[in-house]
């Protein structure tokens, strides 16, 4: 179901997906362009309730994934709605071939959705490199795997304990241990951190966990301050 988070920005989870046998939660976020278009993050499984939402929100023109883990659901989006134009981040059009990419996720946002969404990509890391967004007239940041916060009622048994050994759980959540030890240029990815942090986000929009509707700038900076 999809839910407005705020002004023309939508979010709708999707199913738990398994990732090195840890239950993950799919979130994806939908923005309604200025020129009418529809502008998809981090697509979850598509069902027939969930086409029809986006319908009447939109055409779905853009396709975007944060990072090059975020892909299961590309493929069936893609060819839904064929008119789209689907965005690698850095990484994912080698990784996925069979994909037909439109084109690579930089720094500055496509002129298809500059007016309405600006990003970033952190950089630096020899695993996995992920771009951040933040949607303007929501005054949204949209972060994908860099910040998780998974409930801690939902967090049990030793899975649960890793994941708050890990730095993953609760109003304080951060970057996976692991993932923050790939960064081994550090320069970069601070760069991405400060002008995140310019954006004075008031909201946060995250994959994995709870969002926040206030103090997102705060959040982030807090969740970040280990680049």
């Amino acid at each position: 179901m999809l839910l407005e988070f705020g002004t023309s920005l939508y979010v709708a989870d999707g199913p738990c997906v398994s990732f090195y046998g840890f239950p993950y939660p799919t979130r994806m976020a939908l923005a309604r362009l200025s020129d009418g278009s529809v502008w998809v993050w981090s697509p979850v499984k598509l069902t027939a309730e969930l086409e029809k939402e986006v319908q009447a929100i939109g055409l779905v023109r853009h396709i975007v994934s944060p990072n090059k883990i975020h892909h299961l659901f590309l493929k069936e989006w893609a060819e839904h709605w064929p008119e789209a134009r689907l965005y690698a981040p850095p990484g994912l059009s080698s990784k996925k071939p069979d994909l037909r990419f439109h084109g690579e996720l930089e720094d500055e946002p496509d002129s298809a959705w500059a007016k309405d969404i600006d990003q970033v990509v952190f950089r630096g890391s020899l695993a996995l490199e992920e771009v951040v967004f933040f949607h303007r007239p929501s005054r949204t940041a949209i972060i994908c795997d860099l910040i998780q916060r998974h409930s801690e009622s939902e967090m049990s048994g030793w899975k649960g304990m890793l994941m708050k050994l890990d730095g993953l759980v609760g109003e304080h959540g951060s970057t996976p241990r692991e993932w923050r030890a790939s960064f081994l240029r550090r320069s970069p990815a601070r760069a991405a951190r400060e002008k995140v942090i310019e954006w004075n986000a008031e909201q946060l929009l995250i994959a994995h966990g709870e969002c926040s509707r206030s103090n997102a700038s705060e959040i982030i900076e807090d969740a970040l301050s280990w680049i």
